[in-house]
């Protein structure tokens, strides 16, 4: 999912070295078309899309990029086997989207360390919803569940240390998976409450 990639021509030439990684996605044009690609060399405000299907540059799209999510995004300059593409994005998306490609950097060369101090759970319901600070409300999914927090997913990205509700449980992003992220309570639970939420 996330492995060294080959340079596009141009990066070779000039001595360039952006992150070389390799995500996998599809992009959506206009016309309701979709192609799939592979997503190189991956910034908050660009990338290289790999793909046969080049559109013409200025061509608006939205983009499902694994690890990422959703990005609306516009075709740049076309490149050896693909082309260029300008993230559109507003700034704290766009902070949420560098904190992301951290993140991946930091875990495909083994620097984050998992943090579990309380035995995880599978939870009987795992539908549940997460409302966020400004009140807006998302349905997630909870993988599993422990006495001090919950890990969850879903394809949107809150802010590394913001506040949220899980349910009806007040916690703070601490740390992205691949398909979401964990939550850390604000209050532990106690072990009856725990009870209620598990198999």
């Amino acid at each position: 999912m996330f492995a060294p990639g080959p340079l596009p021509a141009d990066d070779q030439l000039d001595g360039r070295n952006p992150p070389a990684s390799i995500l996998f996605g599809r992009f959506m044009l206009p016309d309701m078309s979709e192609h799939p690609c592979q997503v190189t060399h991956i910034e908050p405000d660009s990338a290289v899309f790999v793909t046969g299907s080049v559109p013409p540059a200025g061509t608006q799209m939205v983009a499902y990029i694994d690890e990422i999510g959703r990005v609306e995004a516009s075709a740049d300059e076309a490149v050896a086997g693909g082309f260029k593409v300008c993230f559109v994005l507003n700034a704290a998306r766009r902070e949420r989207l560098a904190q992301r490609l951290k993140w991946l950097a930091e875990k495909a060369d083994g620097s984050v360390q998992e943090d579990r101090r309380h035995t995880r759970y599978e939870p009987k319901d795992s539908k549940s919803h997460l409302t966020l600070a400004d009140g807006r409300i998302y349905t997630c999914e909870v993988l599993d569940i422990s006495l001090s927090g919950a890990a969850v997913k879903t394809e949107i990205m809150p802010a590394m240390g913001s506040y949220l509700l899980l349910g009806k449980m007040r916690g703070r992003v601490v740390r992205y998976l691949d398909t979401g992220f964990a939550v850390e309570f604000t209050h532990q639970l106690d072990r009856t409450a725990l009870a209620d939420h598990i198999r």
